[in-house]
Order: structure tokens, then C-alpha cells, then sequence
């Protein structure tokens, strides 16, 4: 035997017992969309706007996230606020954040003065067109 094949055959064999050490143990993965990951509270997942005592949402449309975001994917447009909202001067007439170019790095949550915006530890969702990743005021109030 030349010592190619005495090197050889040791490893193969050596090989062969951990594929059947393996086969044996119990499995790490999970199946994804029936099982849910353990993700950490501190994790930064999806964006959400929350809303005061009254229902109605905390934003101001001060630009502050916006400004703040180094990704620039948040628009805000402005418009006057209802009447009846007071302490207010203006409220988001568009507020749209999107998700493809978002880094999750949190500086929109750090950045609003009236903690407006926050991020849950949702996993973020997959879709199948890029308008989906747009999420408008609606799609974040409700998340």
C-alpha cells in the first residue's frame, strides 16, 4: 500500500462515523413559516407608529427621523392639523417608510422627540412585488 491509500482510507473511514453520529442527533433547524424563531426583545424588527390616550397617533411631522435616518428612506409630507387635535400644528399627511432600504439601525426611534415611531421585534415579512415593502401611515399604525 503507498501511503496515499493508508492516508486515505482512515479519513474515509473517520468520515463516515461522524455522517452517522450526525444522522443520529437531534435536528437544529425548524420549519420556518409553520414554526416562529425565538427572537430576542431587544430585537429591531418592523417600524410601527404609536398612538396617544385619545387614538390618535403621536407623529407631529417634525422631520426628525427622517433627518436622522442615514439611509433616507423615510418621506413625510406635512399637512395642518385638525382643530380639534390640540398642541399640534401639523400631523403627516404622507408618511411612508421603505423597507428595502431600511438598515433597522434605529436612529428614526432615538431621533423622535414625541417617541412617535418605534421598532417591535417582528421578524420582517417577505412579499413578492417592492411596492409591498412601502409601508404608508395606515400600514404602520395598524403593525
Amino acid at each position: 500500500m503507498t501511503w496515499m491509500t493508508r492516508i486515505y482510507v482512515p479519513m474515509l473511514v473517520k468520515g463516515l462515523f461522524i455522517s452517522l453520529r450526525e444522522f443520529f442527533r437531534k435536528p437544529v433547524t425548524f420549519n420556518f413559516p409553520e414554526e416562529k424563531p425565538k427572537v430576542s426583545e431587544r430585537f429591531r424588527g418592523e417600524h410601527r407608529l404609536t398612538k396617544d390616550e385619545d387614538g390618535r397617533m403621536k407623529c407631529v411631522a417634525c422631520y426628525m427621523c427622517a433627518t436622522a435616518c442615514p439611509a433616507h428612506c423615510i418621506t413625510i409630507e406635512a399637512e395642518a392639523a385638525p382643530p380639534d387635535w390640540e398642541g399640534r400644528d401639523k400631523i403627516p399627511r404622507v408618511f411612508e417608510i421603505d423597507m428595502l432600504k431600511c438598515i433597522y439601525c434605529g436612529y428614526c426611534v432615538e431621533a423622535c422627540p414625541k417617541e412617535a415611531i418605534e421598532m417591535t421585534n417582528k421578524v420582517p415579512k417577505v412579499y413578492t412585488t417592492r411596492q409591498e415593502f412601502i409601508y404608508d401611515r395606515e400600514k404602520l399604525l395598524n403593525n
